[in-house]
């Protein structure tokens, strides 16, 4: 048993290795191929990995290693916005366009409190890519669990003026809430 554990950590530690040399998202399934085991056990090793505080977060396109995700001199701000679904393509390309990463949306539900989910969309292919699996998965937004679309996005840049940019264009598109 000593040498499964022995293993399995060594496998973590690759695991981690891994996402902290990417910066562009890992699937499970590339994971598992590089460290030669089923994209099954990479989900578990990573909620291993999450149990003990590693900054490893699952967004739509993959694994991401979140410490150096904020460059230094990077700024960000949270961004309250409200529309429907048929809003969210123009909503995100607007940050994208501005030089502006969307991290991630936060909704407030009414039984569970809120609820936070990864986005990290930071050009037009990443938002195409994006809105191409909720589709692919028939999923709905998050922001269609709160109450009347409301929703919060962390957003991140190089200069306030880029999401001062972006947040002039949304409201523009009336999407802002102020």
């Amino acid at each position: 048993m000593s040498t499964n554990r022995t293993a399995s950590e060594a496998r973590r530690v690759q695991i981690l290795e891994l996402l902290k040399q990417t910066k562009t998202p890992m699937t499970g399934k590339e994971i598992g191929e590089r460290t030669g085991v089923s994209r099954q056990v990479v989900v578990g090793d990573i909620n291993l990995l999450k149990a003990v505080n590693e900054p490893i977060v699952a967004t739509s396109r993959g694994y991401l290693y979140m410490s150096e995700q904020k460059g230094p001199g990077q700024i960000e701000k949270i961004v309250v916005c409200q529309h429907l679904a048929n809003q969210t393509e123009e909503e995100l390309t607007i940050f994208v366009d501005h030089g502006v990463t969307v991290k991630d949306v936060r909704v407030e539900h009414p039984v569970y409190g809120d609820l936070t989910a990864s986005i990290m969309v930071t050009n037009r292919m990443e938002v195409k890519e994006f809105l191409r699996k909720i589709a692919t998965a028939n999923a709905i937004y998050l922001s269609a669990l709160s109450e009347d679309h409301i929703h919060l996005h962390t957003v991140m840049a190089d200069t306030a003026k880029q999401i001062d940019q972006a947040i002039e264009a949304l409201r523009k598109a009336g999407i802002l809430i102020e």
